[in-house]
């Protein structure tokens, strides 16, 4: 049987699988190439390094949750696209927990794609907010809230940062209540405003 052609692609899915299966810190070059059954400076051709390929991962994290959310809200608005939202988050987070680590291991500032990326991502959070009634300004803060509470809870959970006894999945729905209250108390005062 022959061994697949080398690709960027091939590269940076064999470099998310061993991430997702042993955690980030397995990802090298050297355990790439061991994987895919060639000499690490074949992978010189599809990525130009570990930091490339680290960026890679992240890019790849990014877009495979953008897709996530994207999904999830179909048909949904307000607080039920809020909840489901946030439950693909988790998912994500659960499913492929090195690959999303790695959205945290290469900075954005400056790169227009990974900053693309991100914008994808708080843009779906955003479109979901629209039966809130939020002016555009508004959905932006909102759904920039939403990344950082859903990106913050399953961190610390896929890190075991939950260590007290109370019952995750509880607090993950309180959560969710507290966030859509909070979405509700802007457009009450952007109705006050108008």
């Amino acid at each position: 049987m022959a061994k697949p052609q080398l690709s960027t692609q091939l590269v940076v899915a064999t470099a998310a699988n061993i991430a997702d299966a042993e955690g980030f810190d397995s990802v090298t070059l050297t355990r790439v190439a061991r994987d895919l059954g060639t000499s690490q400076p074949a992978l010189y051709r599809h990525v130009t390094g570990y930091d490339d390929l680290v960026r890679s991962l992240g890019l790849l994290g990014r877009e495979l949750l953008g897709r996530r959310l994207a999904d999830a809200a179909i048909g949904l608005a307000g607080e039920d696209a809020v909840r489901a939202m946030g439950l693909a988050w988790r998912q994500m987070v659960r499913d492929h927990p090195g690959l999303y680590a790695a959205t945290d291991r290469y900075p954005c500032a400056g790169d227009a794609e990974l900053e693309a990326a991100v914008e994808r991502v708080v843009a779906t959070l955003g479109q979901a907010l629209v039966g809130f009634g939020l002016d555009a300004d508004a959905r932006v803060h909102a759904a920039r809230t939403l990344r950082s509470a859903f990106h913050g809870f399953s961190h610390l959970e896929s890190g075991d940062g939950h260590p007290l006894e109370q019952d995750t999945d509880e607090s993950f729905e309180r959560m969710i209540g507290l966030l859509n209250a909070g979405i509700r108390s802007m457009t009450a005062a952007v109705a006050d405003r108008g």
